[in-house]
C-alpha cells in the first residue's frame, strides 16, 4: 500500500486535486467572453490564448489536441467551451473531444447567441449550475499512484542544479516508486544529456525515442541560431542564468535533468497527447516555461513542481504550481511567491534526502487541498499552447 492523498474522484476514474470549472475559448476571438464568464462564477478559471484560427496542418492539430486535453484534466469538474462560430477549430469539435471524460460540459457560441453580452449571460448560467453541483462533491482518499506531477524550472541559477533540482528528483522517485507518474520536459535544456537519459530507458524503444527527441531539438536549435541576424539571440540560456552563476547550456542541462531523479523512463509523450503508461515520462516540448507546463497539464498532470534559483511568481489556471528554490537569498526576498526553501541544504541545516522528503510531503498536502502560493496570489501566466514553425 502506498501513501494517500484526498482528491476528487471523476466519472472516468481519474482523480483531481482541485474542483474548478474551466472556461475554455476555442479561438482567441472568444477569449474575452470566456474571461468575463469565469470572473462572474467563483471557483472558475479561464484559458486565454491567441490560437484556434488561421492555422493549418500539424500546427492546428497540436492546438486542438492541447485544448481538448486541458479540458479533460481531472482538476476540472466541468467545462464551458466558448466559441465564436466561424473559427477553424470548431467549438463543437473541442467539446466533443472533452466529452469522452464524461464530466459536466456545455458549449456557448457567440454568433449563435447573438452577441457577446448574450453569450456571457448564457455561459454564466451554465458555469453557475456546474459550480453548484461540483460544490457537493467531497474529497476522498486516493493512492499516490493516482498522482501525476510535472517537473518544470525557470529562472535557474547555480543552486538549481546543485540543490533544488536533485531534491525534487528525490520526491519524483518517491512518487514513481509508488506507481505514480512524473513528467520531465524542457528539451532545449536537456541538450547534451541524451546519452545519460537514454541509459535510463526501460527498454531499447524508449531509449531510441529519447535520443530522437533530443536530436531533432538540437537540429532545430542549430538552424535557428545559424539563421539569426542578431548574435545576442543565439544564446541558449538567458542572461539571468549567467548572472546566477551558470556557465553554459551544458551545465544547465546537467542540472535540469536532476529533476527526474534516478527512476527509469517508461515512455515519451508528444505535445498535446496523454501518456499510455505510468511512471517517469519525457514530454517533447520547447523550454518555454508556459509551453512546458501547458503540455504537462494536457498530459494529465494535476500538480507542477517548479524549482527557481532567481525566483518567479508565475502559476497555471486550475493547477497548483509549487515553487522551490535552492537559493536562501531568493527565498528571503520572494517569500510570498516561493513555497519551499531548499536553501536549507546549502546552509547545512538539512540533508538532500530530508529536503526531497519535505518536497514530497508538500506535494501530498497540496494534492489534498493546501493552496500553493501562486494560487493564493492568483497567478495564471503559464498557460501557453506551443506553436509549430
Amino acid at each position: 500500500m502506498g501513501d494517500k492523498f484526498n482528491g476528487y474522484r471523476r466519472i472516468d476514474g481519474s482523480v483531481g486535486v482541485r474542483n474548478h470549472i474551466a472556461v475554455i475559448p476555442s479561438v482567441f476571438c472568444s477569449a474575452k467572453v470566456a474571461e468575463r464568464i469565469a470572473y462572474q462564477v467563483p471557483g472558475s478559471v479561464y484559458f486565454r490564448h491567441p490560437v484556434g484560427c488561421s492555422q493549418v496542418g500539424e500546427d492546428l492539430e497540436v492546438t486542438a489536441k492541447t485544448l481538448i486535453q486541458i479540458g479533460k484534466n481531472p482538476n476540472f469538474a466541468g467545462v464551458v467551451v466558448v466559441g465564436l462560430g466561424c473559427e477553424r477549430f470548431s467549438p463543437y469539435e473541442l467539446a466533443d473531444g472533452i466529452s469522452t471524460s464524461k464530466k459536466m460540459l456545455e458549449t456557448v457560441v457567440i454568433q449563435k447567441e447573438g452577441d457577446s453580452l448574450a453569450a456571457i449571460q448564457q455561459g454564466v448560467k451554465y458555469a453557475r449550475e456546474m459550480q453548484r453541483i461540483a460544490s457537493r462533491q467531497q474529497r476522498e482518499e486516493a493512492d499516490v499512484s493516482e498522482l501525476m506531477i510535472g517537473l518544470n524550472c525557470g529562472g535557474s541559477d547555480m543552486t538549481s542544479g546543485l540543490i533544488a533540482n536533485p531534491a525534487l528528483g528525490i520526491a519524483s522517485d518517491m512518487i514513481v516508486g509508488q506507481g505514480g507518474s512524473s513528467i520531465l520536459s524542457e528539451i532545449t535544456e536537456l541538450i547534451g544529456t541524451e546519452h545519460i537519459l537514454s541509459r535510463r530507458a526501460i527498454n531499447e524503444q524508449v531509449a531510441k525515442e529519447i535520443e530522437e527527441i533530443l536530436r531533432l531539438t538540437e537540429q532545430k536549435l542549430e538552424r535557428q541560431t545559424r539563421e539569426s541576424s542578431n548574435v545576442k539571440r543565439t544564446h541558449l540560456i538567458s542572461t539571468g542564468n549567467y548572472d546566477g552563476g551558470l556557465s553554459s547550456v551544458v551545465e544547465k542541462s546537467l542540472g535540469s535533468m536532476k529533476k527526474s531523479g534516478n527512476a527509469l523512463f517508461s515512455g515519451t509523450i508528444k505535445y498535446g497527447d496523454r501518456p499510455t503508461t505510468k511512471g517517469l515520462l519525457l514530454l517533447d516540448s520547447p523550454g518555454h516555461d508556459g509551453e512546458v507546463t501547458t503540455g504537462q497539464v494536457a498530459a494529465g498532470a494535476q500538480i507542477v513542481v517548479f524549482p527557481t534559483g532567481r525566483g518567479t511568481p508565475t502559476g497555471f489556471p486550475g493547477v497548483p504550481v509549487i515553487k522551490v528554490t535552492g537559493n536562501p537569498r531568493t527565498y528571503e526576498t520572494m517569500k510570498e511567491n516561493i513555497d519551499i526553501n531548499a536553501g536549507e541544504v546549502l546552509l547545512g541545516r538539512k540533508t538532500m534526502q530530508q529536503m526531497g522528503e519535505e518536497i514530497y510531503q508538500e506535494i501530498l498536502r497540496v494534492a489534498s487541498g493546501e493552496l500553493a502560493k501562486a494560487e493564493i496570489l492568483g497567478h495564471d501566466e503559464q498557460f501557453c499552447v506551443t506553436r509549430l514553425p
